[in-house]
This record gives structure tokens, C-alpha cells and sequence, in this order.
């Protein structure tokens, strides 16, 4: 077993980072993707259909409630997107016994629990103003506590080692596993919550005597589904804590976060990936929550958001243990590109071909397994390539930066969680979606709530291939900068 896991990550035993800590980063990597998940794809199901801020007689303020929470979405996510490169700049002055990442995975376990189920907290009054607000203030609260440990938590995979194909292994290994605890809660709790709900509804639309007793039965399987996510995930934050060793990692005068700012803006290919990562925001829109209102009032038929989550799984696995070979063959870079062109063509054709018939649901599944393709190559690639930048930017300025670097990773998931959550919720609201109504949607609704979400998959799609072909880190590059970076340092 210990020479299949040598192999698997390409580590070499007794020298430098071992499959223990892979494995032990790969697990941190699960529990905190049960967590980011419950809060990512059902903190805005909770707020319109349990707290039934999607109803026509909730409003806060002179704004209906469903678009109050699409703001909600957008905005507590772009405040914390900003907020990453502060607390990367945070994690490059930290100096601990422990390293400089490792330490925020003890210190922010327990926070982070705590705060993900006040989120949930089922005794909060529905379509009130007041319950608005303290979700409000505890998710903004919530975010903030996330970045904490998610910044650090990816900028520690350029601290186990610098060599990009190890590297490259063990983030490939850390995002399946990441891909598996956010599948598992995005497969299981529609199921959960269809299920408590089946005897309040006919033919999969909700009976309008049974609104709220269908509402407060989704508020408490919410707050139990989170209670449940994070008992599971306390305890793998502190295993990959104990088990990772930091070996690369910058021990001169801590910098400033102004320093911190120039020396983003000094790396040029960082801020391609960037700039290809906020344009690429709303391609697995499907993903989140507008898949599940699809679900839910098209289909009727909640649980089918966990087919729909599932079928983009064989595509995504397949690619994703493709990667490595992938970028030997063809570059990182050009792998990036044509994944991503390719998903752009096949959502074009889903969106041409419709939803409206058994035929054409069948093809709606067979580019959902098709789209696992770019999104399994995109979860563990960028990864890599921001990895490739940190030794770009020690090449050219002798400074590692792996802080503000990896924020810039967190930064891209959080924007594309923030527009697929708005897309989601505007698409709810622009459908005409009314929980409170029977039906909830009528044809009209169910056509828009289709092209939105397909449609801003397709531009999405395009869009984020365009900067990365001006990137320009090959492999071969990457391995003589890291040559030139360690012949000046034994030089000195």
C-alpha cells in the first residue's frame, strides 16, 4: 500500500512531503467542503422556502424578499471575496512553531461550526424583517470566519513542496476528495428534504393548507443536516492540522499588506488566472441553487437535483484523474483552454434543444456527463497554476507570497459561489417562483428559469478561456525557475 501511495502522489519515501500528509490534507480538504456546501447550496433554499422569503408577501423594506436575497448572496460573497487578499496578506506575516498556514486549521475549526448552524437556527420567525437581518449579520459574520481557514488551507499545498508535478498529484487527490464531501452533501440533502416533505404535497407541488407546516419541517432538516455537516468535519481540520508539515514558507521580515498588494500586481500570470476565474463565475450555475429551483418547480421533483448533481460526476471523476497526464501532454494551459471551449459548445447545444421532452431531457443528461469535463479539470487545475505562479513570482522577486497568492484562488470561488447564487435567486424571482402560489410557476416562468441558467453557462464557458491564452508558465518553465530559484539560494 505504501509504494501504490508513493506512486499515486509521486513522493519519494523518506525525503521531503509523504503520502500521509497528502492524505491528511486531502481530508481536511472533505470536512470542509461538507461545510462549505451546506451553507453554498442551501443557505438560499433556506432563506426563500423555509423562512419563505420567496413568498409574495415577504418583503424587506421596499424590496421583495427573493431579490433581498439575491443582494444577500451577491454581496456578503464580493465582501468576502475582498477580504481574501487581506487575510492571505495575514497569512504571510504569520510566523508560529507551527508554520504559517497549518495553524489557522486549529484555530478556526470550532468558530467555523458554530457559526454554519446559527446560520441555520430553525426558531427564527418566517417573512419577518428582524429574521432577515440576524441571517444577514451571521452570514456576513460566517464568511469572514470561512476565509480565516480557507485561504491558508489552500496556500499550504505550495508549503508541503515545490515541485509542481507532486504538487500537481496531490492537489488532483485533495479535489476529488473536496468534490466527494460537497457531492455528498449536494446529493443527500434533497433526497432528505423531498422526503420529510412527500406528505405535504400533490403530484410534487405543495398543497396551500400545508405551506407552513412544509416551511418549518424544511427549517429544522436544514439546521440538522448542518449540525450533522459540521460534527463531521471539527475533527478532520485538526487531523490535517497534526498531520502536514510545512518545508517551504518564507521566514524573512514579515510584509504589509500594502507590500502584499504590489507584489499581486507584479504577477502577471496570477492575475490572468483571476481575471479568467471571475469570467468563468457562472459556468456551473446548474450547480447551485437555480439547479435545485429547476428541480424543485420544473421538474417537481426535489430530489432530481441530486441526478442532476450526480450525472456531471463519471465526466468530472474521469478528468479529474486525467489531469496529470493532460498536463504532460498538452500543458496545463491549453488543457484549461479546450475543456472549457468544449463545455461552452455543449451547453450551446442544450440550451438549443430544450428541456420539454422526454428526448431532450435525455440529452440534458448526457451534456450534464459531458460537462464533468471541464469542471473536474477546473477544480484541480487552477490549483496548480496558482501553485506555478508562487514560484513565478520567487523567480522574478525573490519573494514566495503563497498567502495572497492562494487568496486569489478563494477569491474565484467565492465570486463564482456569488453569481451562482444570484443567478440562482433572480432566475427564482424573474420565473415568478411563489412557494405560497399553486402552482408555484407557470410555462412562461419555467422557460425563463431554462435560459437563464443554461445561457449564462454558455458565455461563461467562452469567456474564461480568452485570458489564459495570453498565460505563459509551461512545465518545463516552472522546473527552471524552481532550479534558478535554489542555485540563488545556495549561492547565498
Amino acid at each position: 500500500m505504501e509504494k501504490f501511495l508513493h506512486k499515486l502522489f509521486g513522493t519519494t519515501p523518506g525525503k521531503g512531503v509523504q503520502p500521509k500528509e497528502a492524505i491528511a490534507y486531502s481530508v481536511t480538504g472533505f470536512g470542509q467542503n461538507l461545510i462549505c456546501t451546506i451553507i453554498g447550496s442551501y443557505l438560499t433554499v433556506f432563506l426563500t422556502d423555509a423562512l419563505l422569503f420567496g413568498g409574495e408577501n415577504a418583503a424587506i423594506g421596499a424590496v421583495s424578499g427573493t431579490m433581498a436575497v439575491a443582494y444577500l448572496m451577491l454581496g456578503t460573497r464580493i465582501y468576502d471575496a475582498m477580504n481574501d487578499p487581506i487575510m492571505g496578506s495575514i497569512v504571510d506575516k504569520t510566523r508560529t512553531k507551527w508554520g504559517k498556514c497549518r495553524p489557522y486549521l486549529k484555530w478556526m475549526a470550532i468558530p467555523i461550526a458554530v457559526v454554519t448552524v446559527m446560520c441555520f437556527f430553525p426558531f427564527l420567525e418566517a417573512q419577518k424583517t428582524s429574521t432577515f437581518v440576524i441571517i444577514s449579520v451571521v452570514y456576513v459574520i460566517w464568511s469572514m470566519v470561512y476565509t480565516v481557514a480557507d485561504v491558508p488551507y489552500w496556500g499550504l499545498s505550495t508549503c508541503l513542496t515545490n515541485n509542481t508535478e507532486v504538487r500537481g498529484n496531490i492537489l488532483t487527490v485533495a479535489r476529488l476528495v473536496c468534490t466527494l464531501g460537497a457531492g455528498l452533501v449536494t446529493v443527500l440533502v434533497p433526497i432528505i428534504t423531498s422526503a420529510v416533505t412527500a406528505k405535504y404535497k400533490v403530484d410534487g407541488v405543495v398543497q396551500s393548507q400545508y405551506i407552513y407546516e412544509n416551511a418549518n419541517t424544511l427549517k429544522w432538516t436544514y439546521f440538522i443536516c448542518a449540525v450533522v455537516c459540521v460534527v463531521l468535519a471539527v475533527p478532520m481540520f485538526f487531523y490535517g492540522f497534526k498531520n502536514t508539515k510545512e518545508r517551504f514558507t518564507s521566514t524573512d521580515t514579515p510584509p504589509t499588506l500594502g507590500h502584499n498588494l504590489k507584489l499581486l500586481f507584479k504577477n502577471k500570470q496570477l492575475l490572468l488566472i483571476v481575471l479568467s476565474g471571475v469570467l468563468g463565475g457562472a459556468r456551473t450555475v446548474y450547480t447551485y441553487t437555480g439547479g435545485l429551483y429547476f428541480a424543485k418547480y420544473v421538474l417537481k421533483n426535489e430530489g432530481a437535483y441530486s441526478l442532476i448533481t450526480l450525472l456531471v460526476v463519471p465526466g468530472g471523476l474521469v478528468a479529474s484523474l486525467l489531469v496529470p497526464w493532460l498536463s504532460k501532454r498538452f500543458t496545463k494551459k491549453w488543457t484549461y483552454i479546450i475543456v472549457h471551449l468544449f463545455g461552452g459548445v455543449v451547453m450551446a447545444v442544450m440550451y438549443f434543444v430544450g428541456y420539454d421532452a422526454p428526448w431532450k431531457l435525455v440529452v440534458a443528461a448526457v451534456g450534464l456527463v459531458l460537462l464533468g469535463i471541464p469542471q473536474g479539470v477546473n477544480n484541480i487545475i487552477t490549483y496548480a497554476m496558482i501553485g506555478d505562479t508562487v514560484d513565478y513570482l520567487e523567480w522574478k522577486t525573490g519573494e514566495r507570497g503563497e498567502g495572497i497568492c492562494f487568496a486569489m484562488q478563494t477569491l474565484i470561488n467565492k465570486i463564482g459561489m456569488a453569481l451562482g447564487a444570484f443567478i440562482g435567486v433572480f432566475s427564482y424571482s424573474w420565473a415568478g417562483i411563489n412557494p405560497e402560489a399553486v402552482p408555484p410557476i407557470q410555462p412562461q416562468g419555467e422557460t425563463l428559469l431554462w435560459n437563464l441558467l443554461v445561457l449564462s453557462g454558455v458565455i461563461s464557458m467562452f469567456a474564461c478561456a480568452v485570458p489564459m491564452f495570453f498565460y505563459n508558465i509551461t512545465e518545463k518553465r516552472q522546473r527552471e525557475m524552481v532550479a534558478d530559484i535554489e542555485a540563488r539560494k545556495a549561492g547565498n
